[in-house]
Order: C-alpha cells, then structure tokens, then sequence
C-alpha cells in the first residue's frame, strides 16, 4: 500500500509541476484517496498494481500522443535497441516451423567464434529440446540472453547432417548497429543506410564515412526511411557532420521547458561533398532533427515522401518500482522555426490514422495532393528557398510510392513469411553448391538468376501458406518478388548489407538520387544557388 501511495503522490506531483497553483485536494489528494477507498470498500478483489498502471497510462494518454508509460520489467528492454548492445550469445534467429534457425551471427561476437553459422537450427538449449510448439520469441529470448560471462550449451543440427554438434558459449555485450549497411554506388558515390539513432550511431557513421572516403566518395547518399529517431543528442551530432561550425541544427521549447539551441562547435567529416537525403512517411524525430537542417541550411537535397511529423521531446522520470514516466517536456523546431511536430488536437487515435489517410487522399502518389497554408511558409538560411512547416519535412523532390511492392499479392508474402520461409530452405539445400558457383557476392550479384522453377516452388509455398496468388498483381511485382528473392538469399549467404546491395538496383529513390548527383546543373538548381 505505501509504495501504491509513493507511485501517485510522484504522479501528482510531476502533474502539478506542468501546471499553474493547483491545489493538492484537486489532484493528489483526490487521486490518492480515490485508490484509497477503491481498495478498501470495493465489493470485488482488485489488482491494485495492475489498477495503478491503468490509471498512468490513462492520464498518460490524455496529454498527447507519445508520452508513456514503461513498466519495470520492460525497462531495459526499451532501453537496449538506443544504448547500442545487450548481452547474450549473438545471433540474428528466426524461428522456422517451431525451430530456432540462425539467420546470421554477429562478427566477432560469442557464437561467430566457436563456430556457429548461418543457417544452424539450434535443437538443444542446455540439455532441454528446444523446439516444438513451446518456442516463440520469448522462449528464445529469455534461454539465449544472460549476463557476460555466463555459459549456455547449444546442440546444432547443420545442414542435412543427422549428428547434433554440442557448442559451448560463453555470454557477451552484443552491439547492436544502427547501420543497416553501407557501401560504394559507383566508383564516387557513397551510401549508408542509419536504421535508428542510437547511442554510438555517430561513431558508426563517422566510421563508415572514413572508409566510404578510402573507396574514392566524393558524394553520399544517406538513407532515413523508415528511421522512427532515437536520441536527440545524436541526432544534433549527425547534423553535425554535414555543417560547417557556428550553425544551428535544432532547438526544444515548451511552456515549462526553457528555449535550448544545438548549435555546431565544429566543422563536420562531411561538409563538401554532394549530399542526397532520403526520407518518407516513417522518418520521424531524430530523422526529422536532420533532414530538416541539411534542407534549412541548403546543405543537401531531400528526396522522398513528407516524413511522419514527430517533434515532441520526452524526459524520462523513473518511478519508485523501477516502472519509468517518459513524459513530453517540448518540441522540436528546425533551424528556420518550423514546428516539426504536426497537430494532435484530435486525439491521440485520429493521431496515429494519419498515414491511413495520406494514402486515402493521395498523398503516397501525387505531390500536388499536398496544401500548405501562406502562413506555414518559411525560407532556408543560405539561398531563401521557399519550405514549408505545419508538420513533418517535405522533401525538395517528392517519388511516389512504388506500385510494384504494394499490391496485395506482395504484402501478403511478407506478412506471411514466405519469402524468408523459401530462401531459407533454398539455401539449407543448395548452400555447398552456391559457395562452388559463386565464391563472392560480385560474382553471385552479376550472375545469380531467380529461374521459373524457383518461382514454381515458391508459388506453392505462397499457396500452401494460404496466400491467393493473383496473376495480375504477381506480373506487377514479379521484379521486385525475384529481387528480394535473391537479396535474402544474399543476406542469407553472406550478411544483410548484401540484401541491400542486390535491391538497391530497382530501388527507384536511390537511382533519383544518384542522377541528381551526377548532374551538377540539377543539383545546384533545386538547392537555389
């Protein structure tokens, strides 16, 4: 009961903080006595803990959007994709027909090093069968995750070998790398492709800049769809990167929250070069922090779709059960002022219905589906060109969504898991035989052919998944099906920058980007100069 008590009293407390003169018996008082006869008249039992968290998350959601509510068993977890690692064995898995199978294992992490590879099936976790309807995300988690230094013994089947081959591994800090994947277009253009903005994402792009560099970029292309943020303070480091010193990459205000510019104090690793942003409707936050300074300062050209228009910034308050408020403290402002945070004043549910109404109205195929207000207008510090705020960032040259991977046909091969269901078997039969034909990715990249038989096989799979293959459709993504089809088969026989390498061919906004690049006139044309 006194811990009930701490947890609304700091509640209250916080809530008053945001607040102008309340009086106690109007908010803690009245909240504290509430759980009080609740507890100790009510005619049925109650889970008082449980009750507790019902009401923060309600409150919570009153607020706005994306203040929340972590409980205590989930603190780490949500903590451990920013800080950047975790510790366990480190493997990428994923579960196939109620078995573990090792997509990949990270380089130079515990089970790399005794042996363990691509395309194992972990049958035995310490002596105890691990397959079979009892394993699920969770199960693999919670036998395969521990403390540094702890052992775990795995039996693998490998291939068609009937014997279980017994490894010992020995538990470390996994990192988790919020680069997907970069490498070199052509023989001067760069790409890298940041999935979140976590703790050490400056110094994985700072380092894949450097060997970009050695490779002879002159020019990048850097890849944020899909990116939801992460840290604000990264994301002001990577703005940091593209601009000169002396200059602002983003500043926070709130009504209780005093104004703060992030301003540069340096001259970043890649201020010259020719520098192409990709966004879209799932570049939020951070994403949003620099893609709307490099667009502020004329600093490089945005292709792609209105990002998401997240531009709130939450504080995190730990409660006394360990359970964490991440409460909204202020907003997101790009170097000319514009608000990046778009409306919410309809609720938190017609809030998050946003992208469902974009593609209602058009948005995800016509640019001119777009209105701005005057009102809304601002313009870049260095060449006056005109942009808008209102919410999110509107990139400089917008692409439509690409029609060939969003018929039905397609999603439901995703959604049901066919794709990895197949290319996984594909390479658990035919794996000795890929490694004779294609002893590189370069050879296997320019070689490699999805033929009709695989297509046949993959079909049935599709069907006996209960996925209705369509013609139509299939003739509209047939491309795109058999080159994510040897993208995973790349992925699965090397690493996943290897599937990025194999799509990005097709991939309509990077070839956008490098034809900007290569055209110095276009180029300087869009930024005004």
């Amino acid at each position: 009961m006194k811990r009930l008590f701490l947890v609304i009293l700091l509640i209250s407390n916080i809530l008053c903080l945001a607040q102008n003169k309340v009086k106690p018996s109007e908010t803690s008082q009245k909240l504290a006595t509430t759980m009080y006869l609740i507890e100790n008249f009510y005619v049925d039992s109650t889970d008082m803990p449980k009750l507790t968290e019902e009401a923060i998350v309600a409150m919570l959601k009153t607020l706005d959007p994306h203040s929340a509510y972590i409980a205590a068993k989930d603190v780490q977890k949500a903590n451990e994709e920013l800080v950047g690692n975790f510790e366990g064995i480190g493997v990428t898995f994923q579960l196939l027909r109620d078995t573990i199978l090792v997509v990949s294992a990270v380089p130079g992490g515990p089970s790399e090093k005794v042996g363990i590879m691509a395309g194992d099936r972990i049958v035995t976790i310490d002596g105890e069968d691990a397959f079979g309807k009892k394993v699920n995300n969770e199960y693999v988690t919670s036998h395969l995750r521990g403390k540094k230094g702890t052992r775990v013994k795995l039996g693998i089947k490998r291939g068609n070998d009937p014997e279980i081959i017994e490894f010992d591994v020995v538990r470390d800090k996994i990192p988790l790398n919020s680069i997907n994947t970069y490498f070199m277009v052509d023989k001067k253009i760069g790409y890298i492709k940041l999935d979140k903005f976590a703790q050490h994402s400056d110094d994985e792009f700072v380092e894949a800049l450097k060997n970009l560099k050695k490779q002879g970029m002159k020019s990048l292309i850097f890849d944020l769809r899909g990116n939801s943020g992460g840290y604000l303070q990264t994301a002001f480091a990577l703005g940091n990167e593209f601009l000169g010193e002396d200059k602002t990459v983003v500043f926070t205000e709130g009504l209780k929250s005093p104004k703060m510019v992030y301003e540069t104090d340096r001259k970043g690793d890649f201020c010259d070069g020719r520098l192409v942003v990709l966004i879209d409707e799932g570049s939020a936050s951070a994403s949003e922090i620099v893609s709307g300074a490099v667009q502020d300062w004329d600093r490089g050209v945005l292709i792609g779709r209105r990002s998401f228009g997240k531009g709130l910034v939450q504080r995190p308050f730990n409660l006394p059960d360990g359970a964490q408020i991440r409460l909204t403290t202020a907003r997101y402002y790009t170097p000319t002022g514009r608000c990046i945070q778009r409306s919410y004043e309809e609720g938190s549910e017609e809030y998050f219905k946003e992208m469902t109404k974009r593609l209602d109205h058009g948005e995800y195929y016509h640019a001119d589906s777009i209105k701005f207000a005057d009102s809304l207008k601002y313009y870049t510090l260095t060449n006056k060109r005109t942009v808008y705020g209102g919410g999110g960032i509107m990139p400089d040259i917008f692409m439509p969504l690409d029609t060939s991977y969003s018929t039905k046909l397609f999603t439901n091969l995703v959604r049901k898991n066919v794709f990895n269901g197949y290319c996984i078997d594909y390479v658990l039969a035919n794996r000795e035989q890929l490694n004779k034909d294609y002893p590189d990715f370069e050879k296997y990249n320019k070689k490699f052919v999805v033929t009709d038989a695989m297509m046949d096989d993959f079909r049935k799979m599709a069907e006996n998944k209960e996925v209705e293959w369509n013609e139509e459709q299939y003739k509209r993504s047939e491309e795109w099906i058999k080159l994510r089809l040897k993208g995973i088969i790349a992925q699965d026989l090397w690493n996943i920058d290897k599937f990025y390498q194999v799509v990005m061919k097709e991939d309509k906004m990077i070839k956008k980007a490098v034809e900007v690049i290569n055209s110095k006139r276009e180029y300087d044309n869009i930024l005004g100069k």
